[in-house]
């Protein structure tokens, strides 16, 4: 799936290739550290993209908000970004969506993922470099899953459907980036996809690499049969196929720590001998009511639905922007009024007779956003400018347009 449907307005550029760097919380780690090179450096980033059965909700555009600010002060630092995100259009959900509308499972997925980058171009997130699509990366696939199986290091179900596995090494350290125990991994793995109680496989959690054909489901011919490829291995063959075998940073919501990123992690170090991510980063889960925002549970606020009824894009951004990444939350609609009155105060400072000198906000702008993303006070110093310029009495014309540029460029936010 090609990325003319996914474009953004061209975006001005704030370098500051001064001394600094981005600091995140790895999940690995389980620690703020420093997360990818040096001014001057290319970062690489993997994030897993859609499952397209549905349109874009507030948890999707959380998680990609959050790592269009790690791409944003990237390129701030003078870091050149290479950014991979993928499109899970092969998968349980999107089958089954399809099935029960009648819809061809393609078509079904095509017409989502255009909304979805309708969407995404609304909000101001900038596309990745690389957009792929499952059904399009089969052979790259296939030629991962086949490494594993010419070192010895797959099995194949005895079973009228004789789908081949990975055998997790329990010398690999599995748990390093959960964090769970054995005990929680099953309980999870079998919540999200897995099938830690089918008979055959050597361990419960072994993830499924290969998936022989069954009735009405789409497949491809490969030398493991007839078929087509598991969750987890989709993703390592995307990420090292376009970034390499060790890229720097890993991320999504926080619902992908386990299985999906652990399972990744593994069958990544199996196949190159390497770690797959030097850092592992994930966004919170967005609820409605006191309940996780998903597909599955059906409570869904939709951009599309916000925006058809009148709401600013720009205020949409403001009002996910304020959110820590790393807490849970819930929306209201008091998020979206407040968000449309802060920027309202914005664009009158922008627009106004009057401003002060932007270069002190600019610094605090910056370290807000480069210590662990805290977009949510990065918006307070915008706050602070633009009261203050409201209220000057004397003027820095020069300021609105370098607080507008900055504003855009780091936020993502248009004031124009």
């Amino acid at each position: 799936m090609g990325m003319d449907a996914w474009t953004t307005p061209t975006v001005p550029t704030a370098t500051d290739p001064t001394e600094g760097i981005l600091r995140l919380f790895d999940t690995a780690a389980q620690r703020v550290r420093a997360i990818g090179p040096s001014p001057g450096g290319t970062a690489t980033m993997y994030v897993c993209g859609i499952t397209p059965y549905d349109a874009t909700h507030l948890g999707h555009a959380f998680t990609y908000l959050t790592f269009d600010l790690v791409n944003r002060v990237w390129r701030d630092l003078g870091v050149t970004v290479r950014y991979v995100q993928n499109i899970t259009d092969v998968d349980d959900p999107l089958l089954e969506r399809a099935q029960a509308t009648g819809v061809d499972w393609a078509d079904l997925a095509a017409g989502e993922v255009e909304r979805f980058r309708r969407d995404m171009a609304a909000l101001r997130v900038l596309p990745p470099d690389a957009y792929p699509a499952v059904s399009e990366s089969i052979p790259a696939i296939e030629e991962f899953i086949g490494r594993l199986r010419r070192s010895g290091q797959l099995y194949q179900l005895d079973d009228q459907f004789p789908d081949w596995y990975f055998p997790l090494d329990p010398g690999f350290g599995y748990g390093a980036l959960s964090h769970l125990s054995h005990p929680e991994m099953l309980e999870i793995f079998a919540e999200r996809g897995g099938d830690p109680d089918r008979p055959g496989k050597r361990g419960p959690l072994d993830p499924l690499v290969w998936r022989q054909a069954r009735p009405g489901e789409p497949a491809w011919e490969s030398s493991l049969g007839r078929g087509r490829p598991g969750w987890h291995i989709e993703c390592v063959a995307m990420a090292c196929g376009y970034l390499g075998a060790t890229i720097d940073l890993q991320g999504g919501g926080s619902d992908l720590i386990f299985p999906h990123h652990e399972i990744c992690a593994a069958l990544s170090r199996a196949i190159t001998g390497q770690p797959c991510a030097r850092a592992f980063v994930h966004a919170a889960m967005v609820g409605l009511d006191g309940r996780k925002m998903s597909k599955s549970e059906g409570n869904l606020v939709k951009v599309a639905d916000l925006i058809g009824d009148g709401g600013d894009p720009m205020a949409i951004r403001l009002a996910l922007l304020v959110h820590h990444y790393r807490t849970d939350w819930s929306w209201t609609t008091d998020d979206l009024d407040l968000a449309t009155q802060r920027l309202s105060l914005w664009r009158q400072a922008i627009n106004g007779l009057t401003s002060v000198d932007f270069a002190p906000y600019a610094v605090r702008l910056r370290q807000a956003l480069r210590q662990d993303l805290h977009a949510d006070q990065a918006l307070e110093v915008v706050d602070q400018w633009s009261q203050a310029s409201i209220e000057a009495s004397d003027d820095h014309p020069a300021a609105r347009g370098k607080m507008a540029e900055l504003v855009d460029a780091l936020l993502g936010v248009a004031l124009a």
